[in-house]
């Protein structure tokens, strides 16, 4: 008896654009805020071995940070802005008063979220999935820090689109749902691509299709604060060069 043909496997359903979620999923925010902390936290009288601890400390005020946005009302502000005011809150915590430290000192220290280096792969990546979908940033950064980024980090993308363009943040459905207007797309044709379980899932829920960039040294090795977030998602990938394999690039 002849054995059965296997059933043919379903074509995916490629976007017609990738957007991209920035910090964790394409730079290495920790690694590199450390990096740039330890010279400042030695000009204040802080031991630079510190450093990665209070990288830690001043990005967990961001999700704070966007939640106190949201409920609060408050009108629509430049990451920039939250940075600085997350920055000033974790040197409080660790016993130091900004406002005795120096202006330049403080507003230099802040665009260390300019000068994120890429993960290894990151470059690489984006180059091919470039080749056959246009690439576009979908980030809570505001666009002179993502343009100060790409530019020291050489992310080819091919428009940056700051959170000022929907003037909401992330997991907030405009910012996912206004990123596709602009590209003259609906939701289903772009597809986000994020590290963060929870941003995808936001990303879902508005229409977009998903795909996971595993990063397992984002959080210096700590598991992920939305790790309960996790679905099975169309593309899931261990780097932007396994997910250009994948997309046939």
């Amino acid at each position: 008896m002849k054995e059965p043909e296997p059933l043919a496997m379903p074509e995916p359903t490629f976007p017609k654009a990738l957007a991209f979620d920035v910090f964790g999923t394409v730079v290495d925010w920790r690694t590199s805020v450390a990096r740039e902390s330890a010279r400042f936290l030695a000009a204040i009288g802080h031991s630079g071995s510190d450093a990665a601890a209070f990288a830690d400390a001043w990005r967990m005020q961001y999700i704070g940070a966007m939640i106190g946005m949201k409920k609060s009302g408050r009108a629509f502000v430049a990451l920039d802005v939250l940075h600085r005011e997350m920055l000033e809150a974790t040197l409080r915590e660790w016993g130091a008063d900004p406002e005795k430290l120096d202006e330049a000192l403080l507003a230099d220290w802040n665009r260390a979220w300019h000068r994120l280096d890429p993960w290894p792969d990151a470059v690489a990546g984006l180059t091919r999935l470039k080749s056959r979908f246009p690439i576009v940033t979908l980030s809570n950064g505001n666009v002179a820090l993502l343009l100060a980024m790409a530019r020291h980090a050489r992310l080819p993308w091919d428009a940056i689109l700051g959170a000022e363009v929907s003037g909401a943040y992330k997991p907030d459905p405009q910012a996912y749902l206004r990123t596709a207007e602009l590209l003259a797309l609906e939701p289903g044709d772009v597809c986000l691509v994020a590290a963060h379980h929870g941003d995808l899932a936001a990303a879902r829920a508005c229409g977009l299709q998903t795909a996971y960039v595993d990063r397992p040294d984002e959080y210096g090795g700590a598991p992920a604060p939305d790790a309960h977030h996790i679905q099975t998602w169309e593309w899931s990938a261990v780097s932007l060069t396994d997910l250009a394999a994948q997309m046939g690039c």
